[in-house]
């Protein structure tokens, strides 16, 4: 057996024991299987249930989201994980599979409807630093989110790096939200509150089709919902040094996705379409709501996006969840703080789409 796939046997192993027995466990308990004491950085603690999770991963070699310079493995390796994630009772009213026309041929999605019909409609794009992820890796999160938000949800299985450079996945975000802008009521959502959002590398993509929206003339998403986004590839926040190894998503995995998204394309790292934080214009842009992590690398420049959009005059709600790792949202299954968390930003998105 190869080490990619042992280590994508090992992470799926490892998730499903702790998504069975952690959260069940007394929090001291967590935090004696998990050296005895609480992580304290920059003035957040680490979650006891995902710092438990962590020491049992890296006890089995394991570090980071991705196996890096390796695509196909990342992919197993992800698909593996979120599997072993998957809440089985979480249920959308209706979940049909669809396919939208993009710029380089069929983009496949997936529309998941509430009970009841007229409501929002979200197109989410999914995270994996532009080189993983799909439909099938954020399921059961689109499923949490219609759910719980009672909002309809478009997911986009946009294509992915190396093999489809930026700005690819840019584009196909861009012409699934239009086409979802004119299909909404096909899909039995209100063509009037169509937000775009995403986790991750999926909230760049939602910033960045906020604002090409906005420069060609379109109607704007009614939301921007940002959840602990990528917005500068230069990579020189105090967070990316701050917990760039040890919380998941590490330096070196950064490193990769940057390289395998951008190396190669025409485009250079401070390009507005792959790093929205530098965009000179942020004025006119659609109400945003920014989730960020307190232990993820991506946290500062989340948060600087953040400000620089309430200097430009829009509208923010800016939430931190200091105890969380980056990737939570998939996390949902190990309740405790990182379900409430989750709780706690789905019901901001929904009361944001229902002032609308």
């Amino acid at each position: 057996m190869t080490r990619s796939r042992w280590l994508t046997r090992a992470v799926a192993v490892t998730s499903r024991a702790g998504v069975k027995v952690i959260p069940h466990l007394p929090r001291g308990l967590k935090r004696l299987l998990s050296g005895g004491r609480a992580v304290t950085i920059d003035g957040n603690t680490l979650d006891p249930t995902i710092q438990t999770l962590l020491v049992a991963q890296r006890a089995i070699g394991i570090r980071s989201l991705g196996v890096t310079g390796n695509a196909d493995a990342t992919r197993r390796q992800n698909r593996a994980t979120t599997r072993s994630l998957d809440e089985s009772d979480v249920h959308a009213a209706r979940v049909e599979s669809l396919v939208i026309p993009g710029p380089a041929g069929p983009i496949p999605a997936r529309h998941y409807g509430p009970a009841e019909d007229g409501g929002p409609l979200l197109v989410f794009f999914h995270g994996g630093g532009f080189v993983f992820g799909d439909l099938e890796t954020h399921d059961s999160a689109c499923r949490l989110i219609c759910r719980d938000a009672g909002v309809h949800v478009l997911a986009v299985d946009y294509r992915l790096a190396p093999e489809h450079k930026a700005p690819a996945a840019v584009d196909d975000a861009y012409a699934a939200y239009v086409w979802a802008r004119e299909h909404a009521a096909e899909l039995g959502a209100d063509p009037d509150r169509v937000a775009v959002g995403g986790d991750s590398a999926g909230g760049c993509l939602a910033a960045v089709v906020t604002r090409q929206a906005r420069d060609a003339g379109v109607s704007l998403p009614t939301l921007q919902w940002l959840i602990y986004p990528v917005t500068d590839l230069r990579g020189n926040t105090t967070s990316r040094t701050l917990f760039g190894d040890g919380f998941l998503l590490t330096k070196r995995n950064m490193d990769w996705f940057e390289s395998a998204y951008v190396e190669g394309s025409g485009l250079d790292v401070t390009d507005p379409r792959v790093s929205p934080l530098l965009a000179d214009d942020l004025t006119g842009l659609s109400p945003a709501l920014v989730i960020t992590a307190g232990f993820d690398p991506l946290r500062d420049e989340g948060e600087q996006y953040a400000d620089r959009l309430r200097a430009a005059g829009v509208t923010v709600d800016a939430r931190r969840m200091g105890s969380m790792t980056h990737a939570f949202l998939n996390m949902n299954s190990l309740g405790g703080q990182v379900s409430r968390c989750n709780a706690e930003m789905i019901s901001a998105l929904r009361a944001h789409l229902a002032r609308a």
